[in-house]
């Protein structure tokens, strides 16, 4: 087929240029760029055409400061997706291993060739990726339950991977590893933790911060280490398996109710809080390194206690300077039963609010609070507003991250009808989550210069 060069003054299908084309663009710089074309988005201005360049990144390009020409014409539409159909193959080792997608970045890649959206994990590019898996494994078990962008999970999808995970426990499964965008990764950790208790086995959500058709995607060490830990971690717990280098070094396995993602596009963006990570693994030499011995280890013999419901009924309200206080009374009004307010230093608010957080007590709302500070525990016994709190009712959240305060409310009001009982509960460590002695290394040092 002969090449087509046209301007790009006009829109790309009145060309001929159809999304999926694969296409040379020359810039009026001199500059040439090769790739294949992509859907524009509902912000994307009329001007511009949007093309994956060959190293997984997309550029936009004006189209009134260039000219292409289509190599190749699409044989697929961009858009069509494919499902993840459930795969399952037997290895030599002795390693059950169910793993769940849950969508995500390192759940999606665009084939270059057709510019269709598949999986990017099936049984076959696991093994791939891990070239000894079938050694490790029994089985490994794979299944597609969503293909979500994190933002978009609610308590309800907590509750369904809930169900899921203890299902694949109770049917044999040693381990299941979840792979989940990374945004909201750590609330789902928290709510997994709680609605699961009793584990054989560890429960590690993987994700990656470059998507798996970049070539400085993380995808493959997190995958690797995840398995790896899969494999050889002791403890029964839930985690988060992710880098803890920029570089392809190490991953770091974190307590699910201790980690936060720390920076937006870091590949070490996550972080224990309060605590030190569980281990560290060498994906690169199979190593498996203990590094708390704190932990809950693989249950033997017990049956996996679910308890799964979650409450669409609590809010995390954060305290900043000009506050109005009616906000906390507003949120009682339209039915919310629980507030988790992340104050500030010790766990304060205005003192004029506590009134208000009274009369909302009164009416049978519970009222945790957390500290922003994220890093220290709450203490409301040293200041005169502390203490007020104390008084008319407010519970100390302790050392709980702000979003695992929120998903334990939100899972005690789930699952338990009496007032007081989950007040008692919520003061109680139940899954690490709280307490423990604060070391001077859990507190990062940042530049000085």
């Amino acid at each position: 087929m002969s090449s087509l060069v046209l301007s790009l003054d006009s829109k790309c299908k009145c060309d001929g240029i159809e999304e999926g084309d694969f296409v040379r663009v020359r810039l009026r710089s001199g500059e040439v760029l090769e790739g294949i074309v992509m859907p524009t988005t509902e912000f994307s201005s009329e001007d511009i055409i949007i093309i994956k360049l060959s190293n997984g990144y997309n550029v936009g390009i004006s189209r009134s400061n260039a000219e292409i020409e289509v190599l190749g014409k699409s044989k697929i539409s961009i858009g069509k997706e494919y499902p993840m159909e459930r795969t399952r193959i037997e290895g030599k080792g002795s390693l059950r291993l169910a793993f769940i997608s849950a969508g995500g970045t390192i759940m999606s890649k665009v084939e270059y060739e057709t510019g269709a959206v598949r999986p990017a994990i099936n049984v076959a590019e696991l093994i791939d990726m891990v070239p000894n898996l079938l050694d490790i494994v029994s089985y490994v078990e794979v299944e597609e339950v969503f293909r979500l962008l994190s933002e978009n999970m609610t308590p309800r999808h907590w509750e369904e991977i809930a169900k899921i995970v203890a299902t694949k426990f109770m049917k044999g499964a040693d381990s299941v590893i979840i792979a989940h965008g990374t945004d909201t990764m750590s609330y789902t950790a928290a709510a997994l933790a709680f609605a699961i208790q009793n584990l054989p086995g560890p429960v590690i959500l993987v994700g990656s911060q470059r998507s798996s058709d970049r070539p400085s995607t993380d995808a493959v060490m997190n995958l690797r280490g995840s398995i790896i830990t899969a494999s050889k971690a002791p403890f029964g717990e839930v985690t988060v398996c992710m880098h803890g280098h920029t570089s392809d070094t190490y991953i770091l396995v974190h307590r699910g109710v201790r980690v936060r993602k720390m920076h937006s596009s870091r590949r070490d963006a996550f972080q224990s809080i309060n605590d030190i990570p569980l281990a560290r693994v060498a994906p690169t030499t199979d190593d498996f390194i203990l590094l708390n011995n704190d932990y809950i280890p693989r249950s033997k013999g017990k049956d996996v206690k679910l308890k799964p419901r979650f409450s669409n009924k609590v809010f995390l309200l954060k305290v900043f300077p000009g506050i109005d206080c009616n906000i906390i009374e507003y949120l009682a009004s339209i039915g919310y039963k629980g507030i988790v307010i992340e104050g500030t230093g010790l766990g304060h608010i205005r003192e004029d609010c506590v009134p208000v957080i009274e009369r909302v007590i009164d009416k049978g709302v519970i009222i945790v609070m957390t500290t922003q500070t994220l890093f220290g525990r709450v203490n409301m016994k040293v200041y005169t507003t502390g203490r007020k709190l104390l008084k008319v009712g407010v519970l100390s959240a302790d050392d709980m991250l702000p979003e695992v305060a929120y998903v334990k409310l939100s899972w005690l009001l789930g699952n338990v009808n009496d007032v007081d009982e989950v007040k008692r509960l919520f003061v109680t460590n139940l899954v690490k989550e709280l307490g423990g002695i604060h070391q001077e290394n859990y507190f990062p040092r940042w530049y000085h210069g």
